[in-house]
């Protein structure tokens, strides 16, 4: 897994002044996306886009956010990551009020759902994952290009994975079926599919637009984030065991989003283009899988290909 030892990154010293940028993150309004947003609010970035489905939610998170920050600029993005339209919707919304966009963090996620499609046919965890995340990034690449060409710039995509892409199956990608709820496949191994992607679509987005510094991270394993929260119906085993790890285990919040704030705004030259890192900021040497890049390249094929048929 690389080294072990992480990098120190402590939130209020280390991030620096973001004055003048703007940020879009996903699934803003709860666990690490909320944890995330506030820390980056201190220091004083243009705009924060806090992409949520629910806007009394995301109302809520502003609020409390802003007890501590009273002047942090966030705004509400509706988003739907299960739904392409309400993406198009979302980034749409960026693109008509933002002439910039310099951190793009992809952090939403759902974990071991039951067997289900998102609202364009895919795999639900895939879909909303994978699938959702991509189509929000294509739309809003040209931004990120834009921001990158003009001087000085340090535009970057993070996003977001998981140690979990070891559960995938071990054919990698099935890619073949994933335009089908997948029942008959294990909810964790779904997810831990989503997850790889995550990583190939990280890497695939750094070799084709080598300008923006695009990485994947993985939070740490057990954060006490509501993601769980997916697992109602999906292991009566599963269900206590969680609930003991995360009652007595768990990573705080604010240590789980310390990877991320640091892909995202650590020093340019320490953060490595395509690279997948561990808290924090180790990187993971991967392997063979997580390390293919011709899977890589099939699932960029699939994705643009996917999207193009649905208008994108």
């Amino acid at each position: 897994m690389g080294c072990s030892k992480g990098v120190s990154f402590d939130a209020d010293i280390d991030i620096p002044d973001l004055s003048g940028k703007v940020i879009v993150l996903t699934g803003g309004n709860n666990g690490l996306g909320k944890e995330t947003i506030l820390q980056l609010a201190k220091h004083n970035p243009a705009k924060i886009f806090m992409g949520a489905r629910s806007e009394e939610k995301a109302a809520t998170a502003i609020r409390e956010i802003k007890e501590s920050v009273p002047d942090a600029r966030i705004s509400f993005l509706e988003m739907d990551l299960a739904s392409f339209a309400s993406v198009k919707k979302a980034a749409e919304s960026v693109l008509a009020s933002s002439s910039r966009l310099d951190i793009l963090i992809n952090n939403a996620g759902i974990m071991a759902t039951p067997a289900a499609t998102t609202e364009d046919g895919y795999e639900i965890q895939f879909g909303t994952n994978h699938m959702g995340h991509a189509l929000l990034t294509k739309l809003l690449l040209p931004l990120l290009e834009k921001t990158a060409n003009e001087p000085n710039s340090d535009v970057r995509i993070i996003n977001l994975s998981s140690s979990a892409h070891t559960q995938a199956p071990k054919e990698g990608l099935l890619l073949s079926e994933v335009k089908s709820p997948m029942a008959s496949t294990s909810t964790w191994v779904l997810y831990g599919q989503s997850k790889l992607a995550n990583v190939y679509f990280t890497r695939q987005l750094a070799k084709l637009y080598p300008r923006i510094k695009s990485v994947a991270v993985h939070p740490g394993s057990n954060v006490g984030t509501n993601i769980s929260s997916s697992l109602k119906q999906s292991s009566k085993i599963m269900i206590p065991l969680i609930f003991i790890s995360s009652r007595f285990f768990a990573i705080p919040v604010k240590d789980g989003a310390l990877n991320q704030l640091w892909a995202a705004t650590g020093p340019n030259e320490d953060v490595k283009q395509a690279a997948f890192y561990y808290p924090v900021g180790v990187e993971f040497e991967g392997s063979p899988m997580v390390n293919d890049p011709k899977m890589a390249e099939k699932l960029w094929d699939f994705t643009e290909t996917e999207l193009r048929e649905h208008g994108f």
